[in-house]
């Protein structure tokens, strides 16, 4: 078997294969290496500009294996799967066309995962144009070891960017391959919890291998936020709120209620309280869910977060109050992870 397959779906990607496919022939990896892309029914250049670099590629011994499909466009999940199945890999490193990998990408993750192979490994990053995402980026790539568990429910999706993954094969066959229900799907945040659920592991090399490029052409914009809050609150549930008995919600305003609204009525009922700093929020009492079908309408108490109890789900964005949010968390010493998560 080849030690390594590149895995690489495409549509309508002709305008950048060249700089993407130029940097996977300079790879400083000493192993085998193959190409698999899979042209999920591109209506550009695309399949000739693929069938230009496949003579390139077989000059630098690479194996390359181009699959597709002339009909309607099925989803990155469908194209990913499809070019994971005609791959011969023992490893495979998933790149998209538009992003543009470091020379020594390969060689990095290739090593830190056959010391952890049932880990998804990332990496650092850069985007292009450069200051793109600014928050995004920062927090990507600072998180620490126990950040990429206890953060993965917060609204930026993966704590490891799916451009950035590699893995052993036995990883992608565990989970069972990527979510095939097409556009506006969350693929890659359905795979990576349902990694984690199985008992699946991470891990960052902390080294920019990647160059993740912003345009509005993205995948990432046909995502439906509705879709990913619907996730993050089923994956929340089952493997944080489940576990306790009560707890506190942080933030009493939208974002917050928005949580609570969407909770089951069992989780409903282990809320002890709503938390704030703003006066006005606190004055009021209580938050009474008007909207519930029950004849007795909810009502949970808000008090100032120092008289609150953990543990706490964290409903306030991170890097948007000039530090004061984060210094009163880390006022209260509390342990993330395990007295708190972020959720947004």
């Amino acid at each position: 078997m080849t030690d390594v397959s590149i895995i690489i779906p495409v549509y309508n990607g002709e305008k950048w294969i060249d700089e993407c496919l130029r940097a996977v022939r300079d790879q400083d990896f000493s192993g085998s290496l193959e190409i698999s892309i899979f042209n999920d029914g591109s209506t550009d250049e695309t399949l000739n500009k693929l069938e230009e670099w496949k003579d390139i590629l077989k000059e630098k011994s690479f194996s390359v294996i181009i699959g597709g499909h002339s009909s309607n466009p099925r989803g990155v999940g469908y194209a990913k799967n499809r070019a994971v199945e005609q791959s011969n890999g023992v490893y495979l490193c998933f790149q998209d066309i538009d992003d543009v990998m470091s020379p020594d990408r390969v060689s990095k993750q290739y090593q830190a995962t056959k010391s952890e192979p049932k880990n998804i490994v990332g990496s650092k990053f850069h985007r292009e144009p450069a200051g793109s995402t600014e928050r995004f980026t920062h927090w990507a790539n600072n998180l620490t070891n126990i950040q990429l568990y206890s953060q993965i429910y917060t609204s930026h999706g993966p704590t490891l960017i799916m451009p950035t993954w590699f893995c052993h094969r036995a990883v992608f066959d565990k989970v069972g391959g990527f979510n095939e229900d097409g556009k506006g799907v969350p693929e890659d945040l359905i795979f990576f919890l349902q990694h984690l659920e199985l008992g699946g592991g991470l891990l960052r090399v902390d080294a920019d291998l990647l160059m993740y490029r912003y345009h509005p052409e993205a995948t990432t914009f046909s995502i439906h936020e509705d879709s990913i809050w619907r996730i993050r609150m089923e994956y929340v549930q089952k493997q944080v709120i489940e576990k306790w008995e009560t707890f506190t919600i942080w933030n009493a305003g939208k974002q917050g209620r928005k949580f609570y609204r969407s909770l089951t009525t069992a989780n409903q009922r282990k809320v002890a309280t709503f938390c704030d700093v703003d006066p006005k929020k606190i004055s009021c009492g209580v938050y009474t869910y008007h909207e519930s079908k029950t004849d007795i309408k909810p009502t949970v108490p808000i008090v100032h977060f120092q008289s609150a109890k953990p543990p706490f789900i964290i409903c306030i964005k991170l890097g948007l109050t000039g530090g004061e949010f984060e210094k009163n968390l880390e006022s209260l010493n509390l342990k993330e992870g395990v007295d708190f998560f972020h959720f947004n």
